[in-house]
């Protein structure tokens, strides 16, 4: 949370529209690929300028500009002068914590969303900022860093697999969101198989590492959350939206897609409460275990106590006290200890309280 007040904190009192990357900078230099089909050719390059790519705004094949790296702004606000993108889009692009959505714009239409993922040797999520701008045959994507989600997209383009090539810059768009939902699909099962693992720790061998691991278990729900809501309300927006930049052709596959929001959205329920059950059963363990110390503590506190006090009667130094003198009085006093311990257990055996 107080990372999230700092990064907020850094526009505090400039003028809407001002272009200033708010996130954490992820690579040295930003990189720039363009991939430009139709259904017969396709050219795939890597560009070092923004300029390199005014070739393909007009074109009357599909483009895909491919941006990984936010942190030069210059770079951003001349490609937003180029292609016509307004600076409160551009604003958003650089600020990295920005909720998932789509805004409609006259001639083209403002998506972002998370890109999720749970990297080798990390146990927890996670999260890069992606957006697209989807202009008449253009396809303008931002990404935080470079490797994404995107190669089955670009594999499908290069071997020409299904309808891809053959349909508008719209559809791309679709693939695009459609590989970023893919993954998190991907995300979810990590996450299903740790809490399996966490229930298997939890039944046979509970610790205090399980409950960190609990409640770790529970900021990656509340993380998650934050970023499948607003993404199934963005994909519906998307669906019903009536841009003339979306064919009704492809709205078929992005209703396809609304359900798999949906799906991981009712996914991410399931683990939520599998996870608060988790610590409940945690809580009701560690309540059982302290019951039973509690109950053992408790009987051999009641077979000690008339034991203490015969120890007590005989333990008193009174001159007229017959029984000091027996020979056998000592016997006597043990063995009547031991016959009423001896009782008492049996007692409470047969009520099983032991």
């Amino acid at each position: 949370m107080t990372e999230k007040i700092k990064k907020a904190s850094i526009k505090r009192g400039l003028q809407p529209g001002a272009l200033i990357h708010v996130g954490e900078k992820k690579i040295d230099k930003v990189r720039i690929r363009v991939i430009d089909f139709d259904r017969n050719t396709l050219e795939e390059k890597e560009f070092e300028s923004i300029e390199e790519c005014l070739a393909y705004r007009d074109k009357s094949t599909v483009s895909w500009i491919n941006i990984d790296g936010l942190h030069d702004t210059e770079l951003i606000k001349k490609l937003g002068k180029h292609f016509g993108i307004h600076r409160l889009v551009l604003e958003d692009v650089l600020n990295t914590d920005i909720r998932p959505g789509i805004d409609d714009y006259e001639n083209y239409i403002y998506i972002v969303l998370k890109m999720l993922y749970i990297e080798p040797g990390r146990n927890h999520i996670t999260a890069e900022q992606v957006s697209f701008v989807l202009t008449k045959g253009t396809v303008i994507s931002f990404q935080e860093r470079v490797g994404d989600t995107f190669e089955p997209v670009r594999n499908r383009l290069r071997n020409s697999v299904g309808r891809i090539r053959r349909v508008g810059a719209d559809y791309l768009t679709y693939a695009l969101v459609d590989a970023v939902v893919d993954n998190y699909f991907i995300v979810l099962e990590e996450i299903g198989e740790s809490i399996e693992a966490l229930e298997d720790e939890l039944m046979n061998n509970p610790s205090q590492e399980t409950l960190k691991k609990i409640y770790g278990l529970k900021r990656e729900m509340v993380l998650l959350r934050k970023y499948i809501l607003p993404l199934r309300e963005m994909v519906l927006n998307l669906h019903s939206s009536e841009s003339p930049l979306i064919d009704p052709s492809t709205k078929i596959y992005i209703k396809d897609l609304y359900s798999h929001t949906i799906q991981i959205a009712d996914t991410l329920e399931s683990y939520r409460d599998m996870t608060s059950e988790m610590l409940n059963t945690y809580l009701t363990i560690t309540s059982n275990k302290m019951n039973e110390v509690m109950k053992i503590l408790t009987i051999m506190a009641s077979i000690f106590i008339p034991l203490t006090f015969i120890a007590g009667i005989y333990g008193m130094n009174f001159e007229n006290m017959p029984e000091l003198h027996y020979a056998w009085g000592y016997p006597l006093a043990i063995s009547m200890m031991a016959i009423v311990a001896v009782v008492m257990i049996m007692y409470f055996k047969r009520k099983k309280w032991l």
